[in-house]
């Protein structure tokens, strides 16, 4: 295990800046996330910690030590990448025990060698694949392949590079909790990339939200999908995507769209009566109710996902996204009310692009932190 200490890490290509004075700290054993979209700058900033790329300011940190201009070779750190890499004229099982007879991995046992590798091919669902070449597998096989070939060699950091990006939707979901008990298990402080939410709710111990080089916000699942830090971040979380409507803080209350609808104030924002603002409300968080709330409307469509109905409501020239679980027996046409709790009301700055939460002293410092 090793804590990782990033400070100040600046990567351009060209004129175009990839990592912008990325700052943070990893802690020992801890399964830390970065989220972002593509060309936010997750790559690099991994390939930075790895070693494979020039860095052209900052320092990098790894139990302590100063490696910022270390060879990879001698950094310690096991990568997965994106992309999958396997030896073709190898078995499944060569390829995975590569790692373990070379280098600092070369003191394991051929039983030793063998119990590491059925462990890893046990959670990865492969272990009946040892025999085979990777021309015989599947694109989703041999990224697993790929993915063991990291996790079966003693490291002191994962870095794991959107490892589970060509798997099948059952599948990922069902590596997600695995694959953290694979960390847990090992005691390897890991690094993970991806541009998937659930991802990074279901592993992290904490989220780094990244846009354009830079974190926006560093917190827990619950911190994030709770407190986002502007509406990038909200927006970041979630799907069906955050609905974000503009209103005016009257009496108490916000009145959005035409004034016809309403909500409260939740208790950390900071907002005087007048203010314009934005108000975020989570699909998740609106319910379709029999009785009274302040949000009412006419459906206009109603698409079934699964066991969930994601109603799009037209509120007055306002449309809501609401997802429901249907028990109402809700349909396209028909006039609903819905109500949010006050704590599930999100409130921003007003104003083009992504503006950020007006919330107390105590979130402001924590975004401060995380740039």
């Amino acid at each position: 295990m090793a804590t990782v200490s990033i400070s100040g890490l600046r990567k351009a290509f060209g004129n175009t800046k990839a990592v912008d004075g990325v700052t943070v700290d990893i802690g020992d054993g801890e399964f830390f996330v970065i989220l972002g979209p593509s060309g936010a700058g997750k790559t690099t900033t991994l390939k930075s910690v790895a070693g494979l790329v020039d860095i052209d300011g900052g320092t990098v940190h790894i139990g302590g030590r100063d490696v910022t201009r270390v060879e990879p070779y001698h950094r310690n750190v096991a990568m997965a990448f994106e992309s999958y890499a396997l030896y073709p004229q190898k078995t499944v099982r060569q390829n995975l025990a590569s790692p373990l007879k070379s280098g600092r991995t070369g003191r394991y046992s051929e039983s030793q060698q063998t119990e590491r590798i059925n462990q890893v091919t046990t959670t990865l669902g492969i272990n009946h694949l040892l025999e085979r070449y990777p021309r015989e597998l599947s694109n989703g096989q041999r990224q697993r392949v790929a993915l063991g070939r990291v996790l079966v060699r003693p490291a002191d950091i994962y870095l794991l590079d959107e490892p589970l990006s060509h798997l099948d939707a059952k599948l990922r979901a069902a590596m997600r909790a695995e694959l953290k008990q694979l960390g847990a298990m090992s005691n390897t402080t890991t690094l993970y990339v991806t541009h998937d939410y659930q991802e990074a709710l279901a592993l992290g111990d904490r989220i780094a939200v990244m846009r354009e080089g830079r974190l926006v916000q560093i917190g827990t699942p619950e911190e994030i999908w709770r407190r986002p830090a502007d509406t990038f971040v909200a927006r970041a979380l979630g799907q069906p995507e955050i609905n974000l409507l503009d209103g005016v803080v009257d009496d108490g209350r916000i009145r959005l769209g035409d004034g016809s609808l309403d909500v409260a104030i939740p208790a950390d924002a900071v907002v005087d009566r007048g203010d314009r603002v934005r108000v975020g409300l989570r699909p998740s968080d609106i319910h379709v109710t029999s009785g009274e709330g302040s949000l009412h409307g006419r459906v206009k469509l109603a698409e079934r996902l699964g066991r969930n109905i994601e109603l799009t409501v037209d509120c007055g020239g306002t449309e809501l996204i609401v997802l429901t679980s249907g028990r109402h027996g809700v349909g396209e046409g028909d006039d609903v009310r819905m109500k949010v709790a006050d704590s599930d009301v999100h409130v921003f700055a007003v104003g083009d692009g992504d503006t950020p939460r007006l919330g107390s002293a105590d979130h402001e410092s924590t975004l401060e932190a995380a740039q």
